[in-house]
C-alpha cells in the first residue's frame, strides 16, 4: 500500500492577530549575553521576596493533602476573604460573588469570552494591558480602543470613548492603575465613566491588580463609586502580594440591580469546565488580605523612589519626554522616531537593555513610546539610562 504524505497542517484564522509585546521581544534578547531585562513586570526576579507567611499558608495546605481539586469557584474561606476585603473598601459584595481564578489573566479570558459573541465590539484603553486584545482577537470579537490623554496625565478620554460606542458595544475597560502608563484615575473620571456606562447599557471591567502600589494619590474603585452599573473587578495576590508565579487571582461581581445573572452564570460555567484554580495556593489568599501588610510599605517605598528617579532621569534625556507614573511600576515615555519597534530593537542590539515599543500597547497615531519597568534597584536602572541616553545621543531622532 503506497503511504501517503502528510501535508503542512495550519493554526486557526483566530490565532492570526494575537501579539503580545511584553513576551514576544524576549526571543530576540536571548541572543544576547548580560541584557538589562526591563520588560516583564515581576518584581521577585529583583529585590522583592515572598511574604513568609503566604508561602507558610501554601507550604501547610500542601501537608494536610489539599493537593486534589478544589471546587469551581474557589474555596470558601478564600471567597470569604475577597468578600470581606472588598466591604471594606466600601463594596457590597458576598462570597457568593467572589470567582477564584488562576491569575487575573483567566479570569479576564473567562469574561470576555461568556460576554462577547463573534464580531461584537468591546472598548479597551490605548496605551493599555495587551492581553485584553490578544483574548478579543482569539474569541473573534473586535477590540475598540479608545485613548488616553497624555497631556492630562494618561486618564481616559471620556468623549473619545463616546465617540467609539456602537450598537455592537458590550462593555467598556478600565484599567486603574494602568499598564503601561503608571496613571491612577481621578474620581471624576470614574464616576463619569459610569454614568457613560448606564447610559448606554453596558457592562464595566475593572482591572485593579495595582490598586495596592500607590504612591501618593488616592485609588478609587469602580464598584465603590457605583450604585447600578454591573462591575466586574479583577484583581489577584500577584503583584502586591509578591507571587506572580502563583498564578491566583479572581473576579469580583457587583450587580447590585441583578441586571447580569445570567452573564455570570455563563462565566461559572466556563469556571466548572476548566475544574479549578490551583487548591493548595489558595490557601495563600485569606493569609495575605488578612495578615501582615508590612511588605507593603517596603515595596511601595522602593517603588515611589524609582519612579520618582525614572520621571528625573528620562526627562533629562534629549528627545525623550516622561508623564510621571503614580502607581504600579511602570512608566511610558514618548520618543520623537518614526518606529518604535525598530527603535526598542536597535537599542537591545547596541546597548543589550530590553524595552517594550509602545505600539505593543496601543498608542495614538503619529507618536511612539515605549514601556520601562521601573522595579529594579537604582543602580541598575542608571546604568540601563545612561546606556539609553549615549544610544539616543548617537540616533537621528
Amino acid at each position: 500500500m503506497e503511504k501517503i504524505k502528510m501535508e503542512k497542517i495550519s493554526a486557526a484564522k483566530r490565532t492570526k492577530k494575537i501579539r503580545y509585546a511584553i513576551r514576544d521581544l524576549v526571543f530576540l534578547a536571548r541572543k544576547f549575553p548580560d541584557v538589562i531585562y526591563l520588560n516583564i513586570g515581576d518584581p521577585n526576579i529583583y529585590d522583592f521576596q515572598t511574604p513568609e507567611h503566604l508561602i507558610q499558608a501554601v507550604s501547610n495546605a500542601m501537608h494536610e493533602n489539599r493537593n486534589g481539586y478544589a471546587p469551581s469557584e474557589g474555596i470558601p474561606e478564600a471567597r470569604e476573604a475577597i468578600a470581606l476585603e472588598a466591604q471594606r473598601k466600601g463594596i457590597q459584595i458576598q462570597a457568593k460573588d467572589v470567582l477564584i481564578t488562576t491569575g487575573a489573566s483567566e479570569g479576564i479570558e473567562m469574561a470576555l469570552t461568556a460576554l462577547l459573541d463573534k464580531g461584537q465590539e468591546f472598548l479597551v484603553p490605548s496605551p493599555g494591558y495587551p492581553l485584553y486584545d490578544a483574548v478579543l482577537n482569539k474569541i473573534q470579537a473586535k477590540p475598540v480602543n479608545y485613548f488616553l490623554n497624555e497631556e492630562n496625565k494618561w486618564q481616559p478620554d471620556i468623549e473619545d470613548i463616546k465617540k467609539k460606542i456602537s450598537g455592537k458595544t458590550r462593555g467598556i475597560l478600565l484599567l486603574n492603575p494602568n499598564n503601561p502608563t503608571g496613571s491612577v484615575c481621578e474620581k471624576e473620571t470614574v464616576k463619569a465613566l459610569i454614568d457613560l456606562a448606564q447610559e448606554k447599557n453596558l457592562v464595566l471591567f475593572s482591572d485593579e491588580i495595582y490598586n495596592k502600589l500607590v504612591y501618593e494619590k488616592k485609588h478609587y474603585f469602580t464598584a465603590g463609586l457605583s450604585n447600578e452599573v454591573p462591575v466586574l473587578s479583577f484583581n489577584g495576590l500577584s503583584k502586591a502580594y509578591l507571587v506572580p508565579g502563583w498564578r491566583i487571582g479572581w473576579i469580583e461581581f457587583f450587580d447590585p440591580k441583578k441586571l447580569i445573572p445570567e452573564y455570570i452564570e455563563g462565566i461559572h460555567k466556563i469556571a466548572r469546565a476548566r475544574l479549578s484554580a490551583n487548591h493548595p495556593l489558595q490557601y495563600a489568599i485569606k493569609p495575605a488580605l488578612e495578615g501582615s501588610q508590612e511588605h507593603l510599605k517596603e515595596m511601595n517605598s522602593k517603588l515611589k523612589e524609582r519612579a520618582e528617579f525614572t520621571f528625573k532621569r528620562l526627562n533629562e534625556i534629549n528627545g525623550i519626554s516622561c508623564v510621571k507614573p503614580e502607581g504600579a511600576f511602570y512608566a511610558f515615555p514618548s520618543i520623537k522616531v518614526k518606529n518604535d519597534e525598530i527603535f526598542v530593537k536597535k537599542f537591545l542590539r547596541k546597548e543589550k537593555v530590553l524595552l517594550i515599543h509602545g505600539s505593543g500597547f496601543g498608542q495614538k497615531p503619529g507618536t511612539s513610546h515605549f514601556r520601562i519597568v521601573y522595579l529594579p534597584s537604582i543602580p541598575i536602572l542608571e546604568d540601563a539610562f545612561n546606556r539609553l541616553e549615549r544610544f539616543v545621543k548617537n540616533i537621528r531622532l
